[in-house]
């Protein structure tokens, strides 16, 4: 049998997770929701305490961020995993949120995740910054996840029901979720990058991807020139004879005819709550705060600021090493301008993770001590997770955000940094080479792989006039304060909603 096709998983978990903020969803079997949003993680981990007792906490993710007030305002459901590995917990109603946890052992987190998302995936869709690793056992756990996700998927909507998949770790679920319940709505967004067809091409199992994601009725990319790139992906690859035969395929135009169904790919940018984030940041505590963060770095002219994962993709390196030549031509004055590096810890296991960390500590402390004076470092570097409200201040603080990926899908600090500056007394240095850079024009703009490029871009930032940094900021609020997630969301559902109803007239005009 083919396994896509066994029954779905049954959702009655053993386990209740410990925690006054979590109630159990119980749930018949001919119950369901009518709209669900599948992604890798749950709004929410679990977390194991020292006395092994288990809670929930907010996860920090940026897809969390930016797909919670969408599911709130479609009273969905959420599945996903739950961030703990060996671990089952019952599907659960945490702040309002109904989520369905998807258990991972251990092993499946390594080869799955860690493996072929973050080893393989990840670097070959982000133009190969770091080479990619291709394993056959990786690719074995990440359709057996795949599989599982889609399982569950299925026990959770109801019929008819809308679904919307997110990112690259589940990029099988559509076409596998299809074979299981062929009467749902199924869309899909990609949050990071489509690589250039040249580099998609190196990936052994490139057809499997394709056709797994041809399996949702629409596609959504960052940028045109994604969307563009898998249409002749699905051209190329998907029509042509696999080990399970062939499926015809004809794309042109934004659309794609697999069989007798037409799948439909679009560029949707993504962007923030940014009216929510804009009233936070106008708070009297956050700008108290703000103004205290400015106090503890010693009241400096200027206050530069970076605020990433610590991936090898953000450019982290760049920016400092651009800083250094600056300094050491005497460009900025060490007594004048502080650099803030916020940096979330990530992927601690994985060995190129853990050496670029080294890289970027002795960095910045190379920068300190030939820089800094007695109490005063240049660099102040954090690696840990930020609290949220102090995240907001520190937006609030800053004089100059330095955004500067080598790639990135869209980057949504350089959107909520603009978010947060109502006084237009910012200034925004982005990577031309993040999908906001589309949007973001009035920034800054710089080449990450010249760092002359990025120098210059810094000097402006800091030098302009006032008039015209405040002219810059008006623009890029104008642009992120109308466009924000609400308005993403609605689009792509619109766009999905329109497929249900077009597939519906399809379907009549066939019949005899």
């Amino acid at each position: 049998m083919d396994q896509m096709s066994q029954s779905p998983t049954d959702l009655s978990l053993p386990e209740q997770p410990d925690g006054d903020a979590a109630e159990t969803v119980h749930r018949g079997n001919d119950a369901g929701s009518g709209f669900v949003v599948v992604a890798n993680r749950l709004p929410v981990d679990l977390e194991r305490l020292p006395d092994g007792t288990k809670r929930w906490k907010r996860s920090p993710g940026g897809l969390v961020t930016a797909l919670e007030p969408v599911l709130r305002s479609n009273n969905g459901a959420w599945v996903g995993w739950a961030g703990v590995p060996d671990v089952d917990v019952d599907p659960i109603i945490e702040d309002g949120l109904e989520l369905y946890p998807v258990p991972l052992s251990a092993e499946e987190v390594a080869d799955y995740y860690e493996g072929f998302s973050n080893g393989t995936l990840w670097p070959l869709y982000h133009d190969v910054i770091v080479r990619p690793e291709y394993h056959r056992r990786w690719w074995t756990a990440y359709v057996d996840v795949n599989r599982r996700f889609a399982e569950y998927t299925a026990k959770v909507a109801a019929e008819g029901a809308t679904v919307w998949v997110q990112d690259y770790q589940l990029q099988l679920v559509p076409k596998m979720l299809r074979m299981l319940r062929p009467d749902l709505t199924i869309g899909f967004f990609l949050h990071i990058p489509f690589p250039p067809i040249e580099l998609f091409l190196q990936m052994p199992w490139r057809t499997e991807l394709v056709e797994g994601l041809l399996g949702a009725d629409l596609i959504g990319f960052h940028l045109p020139g994604g969307a563009q790139n898998f249409l002749y992906l699905a051209r190329r690859l998907a029509g042509q004879p696999t080990s399970r035969g062939t499926i015809g395929v004809r794309a042109k135009m934004g659309v794609v005819q697999v069989g007798f169904r037409t799948v439909r790919v679009g560029a949707f940018p993504i962007s923030i709550a940014s009216a929510e984030l804009d009233e936070y940041s106008r708070r009297r505590s956050v700008r108290e705060r703000g103004a205290q963060i400015r106090a503890e770095l010693g009241n400096p002219k200027n206050i530069l600021l970076g605020v990433d994962r610590l991936d090898y993709t953000k450019g982290i390196d760049i920016r400092l090493a651009a800083l250094e030549e600056l300094l050491q031509e005497s460009k900025i004055d060490p007594a004048e301008t502080v650099m803030v590096q916020l940096a979330t810890p990530s992927r601690e296991r994985v060995e190129s993770y853990i050496q670029m960390r080294g890289d970027i500590e002795r960095q910045v402390g190379r920068i300190n001590g030939e820089f800094s004076r007695v109490g005063y470092p240049f660099v102040h570097y954090l690696h840990r997770p930020i609290p949220r409200e102090e995240l907001v201040s520190f937006f609030v603080a800053a004089d100059v955000m330095l955004v500067t990926p080598l790639r990135d899908g869209m980057n949504l600090v350089a959107k909520e940094y603009v978010a947060c500056h109502s006084g237009l007394n910012g200034a925004l240095v982005l990577s031309e080479f993040t999908g906001a850079a589309a949007e973001l024009r009035q920034s800054y703009l710089c080449n990450p792989h010249d760092l002359e490029s990025v120098k210059e871009a810094i000097l402006h930032a800091i030098g302009d006039d006032a008039d015209t940094r405040r002219r810059r900021m008006r623009a890029l609020r104008r642009q992120v304060l109308t466009h924000d997630v609400d308005r993403w969301a609605r689009a792509f559902l619109e766009a999905l909603a329109q497929d249900r109803v077009a597939g519906s007239a399809l379907l009549s005009d066939d019949e005899p």
